[in-house]
């Protein structure tokens, strides 16, 4: 296995695969760089480079008591492109990858490596209900969500599975498998990684991050989103990013990419965009 070993000595796993243009994933929380294998291995078979790595506190990666904020995970993205010397990158990021992890990277490191950008059924620029965000969800959310996480995480996850692909609605097509794979990754997660990975990623403001974009930006969010609401994500995010393309998914869950009538989809605008 693959490892780089970030400033504060902890190990970070990825994948790399194929070779040419880099794309490097960035997964969602509570999961590993494994919920992109469907991606990854697409892009690898169609010229490009795949690149993705499981986020400090989960999956193989090292589990330290410290750095499980949005900085330091955008750092942990800069040491692996550094470290692989990855130029003229495509960074895509699903969900928390998408905000604590590609908008808080271009926030702090720029788009000197960086080609273009995707930002899939992403948190920016703010989950949390305020004035100035009436929008975002209320603090009682976030506030149940890590108390399932501290007191029963692996029942949380398997109900959180129903939303975060859309289980609960009619006609859903989202196998059992899949669900299934989600509590796998999730439990990967260390307890406290996850409990402070949320509170981080709900309650910090990324507007500022995404003024700094100035890359092609492809910006996808299903309008049927249970976890991150396309009004108070999406929506907001693609009139923040200079020159955005922005694309509704209807009927679409927040984990799009993994069920298949729109993880077809998904692919086929990534592979235009990646290409354009």
């Amino acid at each position: 296995m693959a490892f780089i070993t970030t400033a504060d000595g902890t190990e970070i796993f990825y994948k790399d695969w194929g070779s040419g243009q880099p794309i490097v994933f960035s997964h969602g929380w509570p999961l590993t760089a494994d919920a992109w294998d469907p991606q990854l291995n697409f892009v690898a078979d169609n010229g490009f480079r795949a690149v993705a790595h499981d986020r400090r506190g989960g999956g193989r990666s090292g589990q330290p008591w410290v750095g499980n904020d949005l900085d330091t995970y955008a750092d942990d993205l800069a040491s692996l492109i550094e470290a692989l010397d990855l130029r003229d990158v495509i960074l895509v990021g699903h969900s928390t990858g998408g905000g604590g992890e590609v908008a808080r990277y271009i926030g702090r490191h720029g788009t000197g490596r960086v080609a273009k950008a995707v930002l899939l059924s992403a948190i920016p620029p703010l989950m949390l209900k305020t004035e100035a965000n009436p929008e975002g969800l209320p603090l009682e959310v976030f506030d149940e969500i890590r108390a399932g996480v501290a007191t029963d995480r692996s029942q949380f996850y398997r109900d959180l599975s129903e939303t975060f692909y859309g289980a609960n609605r009619e006609g859903s097509t989202v196998s059992q498998g899949t669900r299934d794979a989600f509590w796998l990754w999730s439990m990967q997660v260390g307890i406290k990684s996850a409990y402070d990975c949320f509170r981080a990623f709900s309650e910090t403001d990324l507007t500022e991050d995404l003024k700094r974009f100035d890359v092609p930006t492809l910006i996808v969010h299903g309008d049927d989103d249970q976890i991150v609401p396309i009004v108070a994500a999406g929506e907001k995010s693609s009139k923040l990013v200079k020159d955005a393309t922005f694309k509704v998914y209807p009927g679409a869950p927040h984990g799009l990419a993994m069920v298949p009538v729109f993880a077809d989809r998904f692919n086929a605008d990534l592979l235009e965009f990646a290409r354009g």
